[in-house]
């Protein structure tokens, strides 16, 4: 009954955020004569934050109307080409001069781990000017009904088969996350049966490949508890009236709270740190606070038979390195990968996939040339640096393109390229 009681607190708090959000307005109103004043923004600022750490946030858009191409500015149009219950492929049209090179097309796999994949809004922004984008965007489980049937990690493969289908041949994948261990298995799956669609390079972005190397506390958690805890603690059922009625998830609020819990002391000041930004009238550091937690507060549920399957298989068994994994009865074999080329990025703080776990997929790919291969890992940044913020932009971005560019099945004969093995460092 927990989800029931979550969704009930909800219905119970919506007339006091109602009322906080109508006290916010009236004492921020600058025909309010004590809005100008100390007390009239601490007020206003308490009932701000009230209202945002009680609301439900919804989904994101992600805000992308134009980008720079060349110096010049072209609009975006956002456009679903492929359509699944529980995926949309949102491709990024850039409405582009005539005789204007598109650049390599990027399917960029993001993550089903709790967060909408506006999560990447910075990764699409920085790659977007210099490639053809498109983006898996993943369904709230709980707004898909239960007539259409169950969706596990096995479905995720064959979605990122029909994806690459759908693109066609050339196509470059990047995984951030999450989807390395079934991006890289249905690659492998691909290049077994001779797939032409099979992309010309993947990119394996702080992935847990092989979470047995330096372990995070979100490995040990399920490296401590067997199947059956997960089953019987965060298995939840859908509570009328959602559309996903009676599915069985595993709620997005309780992933959020999860990580919320392991830098709790973080988000405490930054909220007590909005406060004050509010009472000294400090707009734009206010709206970057907005901005961060209307993305990391927006959550989706995950199908129960995905959550519990990605559980046993990537992080109780550690099923990919050890050549054990499965796909519809079949054994995944990553050796079979030998004209994909392969790039792996990790960042050397990253306290959600440790330092070396999307390495391994270097080491288990053992038949890509060595020229089709480049590992980097960018110094000082944590789990969300390796795919956005500054250092992104500026270091691993232009790698991810580059790399695209030299591996295009339409690309002339090139030397082949130093594999990069830490930041600034060519071996």
């Amino acid at each position: 009954m927990f989800y029931q009681l979550y969704e009930l607190n909800h219905a119970v708090m919506a007339p006091f955020r109602a009322t906080a959000d109508a006290m916010n307005l009236a004492w921020k109103n600058p025909l309010n004569p004590w809005s100008h004043t100390v007390v009239g923004r601490s007020l206003s600022a308490s009932f701000e934050v009230f209202e945002r750490v009680t609301r439900r946030y919804g989904k994101p858009d992600f805000g992308l109307p134009r980008t720079m191409v060349d110096g010049e500015s072209v609009t975006v149009e956002e456009e679903i080409v492929w359509r699944k219950p529980f995926c949309d492929l949102i491709h990024f049209k850039r409405h582009l001069p005539v005789g204007t090179d598109k650049g390599p097309r990027i399917l960029i796999v993001a993550p089903m781990s709790g967060h909408y994949a506006t999560l990447l809004r910075g990764t699409v922004e920085a790659l977007l000017p210099s490639a053809d984008i498109y983006i898996s965007d993943w369904i709230d489980a709980r707004m898909v009904p239960v007539t259409e049937g169950d969706f596990d990690l096995d479905d995720y493969i064959d979605y990122v088969i029909e994806m690459l289908h759908h693109l066609g041949p050339d196509t470059h994948v990047v995984a951030v996350c999450q989807p390395s261990v079934p991006v890289l298995a249905a690659v492998a799956v691909m290049e077994a049966d001779g797939d032409t669609c099979a992309p010309a390079s993947m990119t394996l972005m702080g992935g847990p490949i092989d979470t047995r190397i330096n372990p995070t506390a979100v490995n040990q958690l399920a490296q401590d508890k067997p199947l059956s805890w997960f089953r019987d603690n965060v298995i939840m059922q859908v509570p009328w009236p959602q559309p996903g009625f009676m599915r069985q998830v595993y709620p997005g609020f309780l992933q959020l709270s999860g990580f919320m819990s392991m830098n709790l002391d973080r988000h405490m000041i930054a909220h007590k740190d909005f406060y004050m930004h509010l009472v000294k009238n400090d707009g734009d550091s206010a709206e970057k606070h907005r901005d961060f937690y209307d993305e990391y507060l927006a959550v989706m549920d995950l199908t129960a038979e995905f959550y519990l399957q990605t559980v046993d298989t990537v992080f109780i068994k550690h099923s990919l390195p050890k050549g054990e994994m499965m796909h519809r009865g079949k054994r995944v074999d990553t050796t079979a990968i030998r004209n994909v080329a392969l790039l792996t990025v990790e960042g050397e703080n990253d306290d959600i996939s440790g330092l070396g776990q999307t390495k391994a997929a270097q080491t288990i790919c053992t038949n890509i040339p060595e020229h089709m291969r480049l590992h980097y890992m960018q110094p000082d940044v944590g789990h969300y640096g390796v795919f956005n913020g500054s250092r992104f932009r500026r270091e691993i971005a232009p790698r991810i393109i580059q790399f695209a560019q030299t591996h295009g099945k339409k690309a002339k004969a090139t030397t082949p390229v130093k594999r990069v093995i830490k930041g600034g460092k060519s071996l």
